[in-house]
């Protein structure tokens, strides 16, 4: 055992099996009437529902209304200026190694995760100061932690002295209950205030690390920046590392994962949105198609809950606890996704992906012809790049305002790009990531909704669980499925997750 998971272990940083699953029989009874379980929203969550359901003989319809599953880890299919067919993700995402439960639900249609491959690196840039590697660093905290320390450019030894340690105190002692009843009420920004930390270790370890989460740190609750630093770093003994698809997702993820439910029994449509959910439960379409079931799931992003319940007075007047909080939980701003087909490569050295801070708006760089196998194809054949560029909290401008910027940034910091040719652009804002505001958590809705047999699934959606993004989507999604379950007296899917607590939280509250 090497010397980072042995202080691992001392420290109790660890997976911990939180709900071991099983309590019943490994199909469902049937149900009198209205049998089974519609879901809405065929992205994460809804799919990770719908396959422990599916597994467990529950008679169970997934309905998403965009052409393909996925969601914002969707696909589409474009064609570029040559006649190439490429399918284009939309956006970059990291799966990082403790996201278990949602790694768990992909070892369905590959039990050794295969079709990811490791993402060597993880350079955040800036136009001011050198890149801050948070790559290669020991798995286990506080091995890791001590690690960054001694090699970080930005945070010194010596300018620990000045930190706040009362105000850096609440980041190793993350406690679910805790962290949101103390700090909730402040924003990220005030949190780092308070630390009073060097403005380049400031900008380079942590308002990076904040803008991941689709939010403005002024807009982000100090709790939900806790808790993420405990999940990423320093509650798991996983490590910082990620990996990607070498595949588009659709390839990758969704047609073996829509393929492996459905020889299960489910049923998946596309192509066609709910319009409006009755109690009963009763979710009728825009192609007038009517869905009816015992059980209701909704996962969908929080704009289109928010467009449900308002479309659905009859949801709202059973389940006015829910209306209440979908109305106030809001969205966060928009985000931007870029992918460029270039007519020359970056240079050789330059990692495939890259977190940028202080720019404007560009906030991360991927190289995905280093990466999925079909822009390597297309890279190769031409002598060119395929690079895509996100920012996860913009101004609300029309995607080409806001690609040329981020293009105009990218080459401040790789020269080499200013002089390539543009073979090919594809860019799109969206604003479908959850908010959280400063003082809203105790409103969030969670996977019980007050309306009997509705649950709710997404990574906006509260759960005890430490998690963010994609794992939060899937641990949630899983949840919905085991109320389910356990309600029909069948076996539940086991739930897994990293330290419940901070290193320096004690094991009770």
């Amino acid at each position: 055992m090497d010397g980072s998971r042995l202080l691992g272990r001392l420290f109790g940083v660890r997976a911990e099996q939180v709900d071991p699953g099983a309590d019943g029989p490994a199909e469902a009874p049937g149900m009198p009437g209205p049998a089974g379980v519609t879901v809405v929203g065929g992205g994460i969550a809804g799919m990770s529902a719908a396959v422990v359901l599916a597994e467990r003989g529950v008679r169970v319809t997934v309905l998403e209304g965009a052409p393909r599953l996925g969601g914002r880890l969707s696909a589409r299919p474009e064609s570029l200026p040559d006649g190439t067919s490429q399918l284009v993700d939309h956006g970059f995402h990291a799966f990082f190694r403790q996201y278990y439960n949602w790694r768990a639900i992909l070892r369905r249609i590959d039990p050794g995760l295969g079709f990811l491959r490791p993402v060597d690196g993880y350079p955040v840039l800036s136009a001011d100061w050198p890149p801050e590697e948070f790559g290669r660093l020991p798995a286990a905290p506080p091995a890791n932690l001590l690690a960054l320390l001694a090699r970080s450019p930005s945070l010194r030894l010596r300018d620990l002295r000045d930190i706040d340690r009362r105000a850096a105190l609440p980041l190793l002692a993350y406690d679910p209950e805790r962290t949101h009843r103390d700090h909730d009420g402040a924003s990220a920004r005030q949190l780092l205030d308070r630390l009073h930390l060097p403005d380049r270790a400031r900008a380079m370890l942590f308002e990076v690390f904040a803008h991941s989460f689709f939010n403005h740190e002024a807009d982000l609750s100090a709790a939900e920046l806790i808790a993420a630093f405990h999940f990423y770093f320093l509650g798991n003994p996983e490590g910082l590392a990620f990996d990607a698809p070498d595949l588009d997702h659709d390839s990758a993820i969704w047609r073996p994962l829509a393929a492996h439910a459905e020889r299960r029994g489910a049923v998946v449509h596309t192509g066609d949105p709910a319009v409006e959910v009755r109690p009963g439960w009763r979710v009728d379409t825009a192609a007038g198609r009517t869905h009816r079931s015992a059980f209701l799931v909704l996962a969908v992003d929080p704009p289109a809950l928010r467009d449900l319940l308002a479309a659905s007075p009859r949801l709202a007047a059973a389940a006015p606890v829910l209306a209440g909080q979908v109305a106030a939980a809001g969205v966060g701003p928009p985000y931007a996704v870029a992918r460029f087909w270039f007519g020359g490569d970056v240079a050789p050295g330059r990692s495939v992906f890259s977190g940028v801070s202080r720019q404007p708006t560009l906030d991360s760089i991927t190289l995905y012809h280093r990466l999925e196998r079909g822009a390597r194809r297309w890279a190769d054949r031409v002598g060119g790049s395929v690079v895509e560029l996100h920012a996860y909290a913009c101004p609300d401008l029309p995607a080409p305002v806001l690609a040329d910027r981020m293009r105009a940034e990218l080459a401040a910091l790789w020269p080499e790009t200013a002089g390539l040719p543009v073979i090919d652009l594809r860019a799109e804002t969206g604003a479908r990531a959850p908010a959280f505001r400063p003082g809203t958590a105790a409103g969030r809705p969670g996977v019980r909704t007050d309306a009997d047999r509705l649950y709710l699934a997404g990574d906006g959606i509260h759960t005890d669980l430490p998690s963010a993004l994609m794992e939060r989507a899937a641990a949630t999604g899983i949840t919905a499925a085991n109320h389910v379950l356990r309600r029909l007296g069948a076996a539940a899917e086991p739930l897994r997750s990293v330290r419940p607590r901070g290193l320096l939280a004690g094991r009770r509250g």
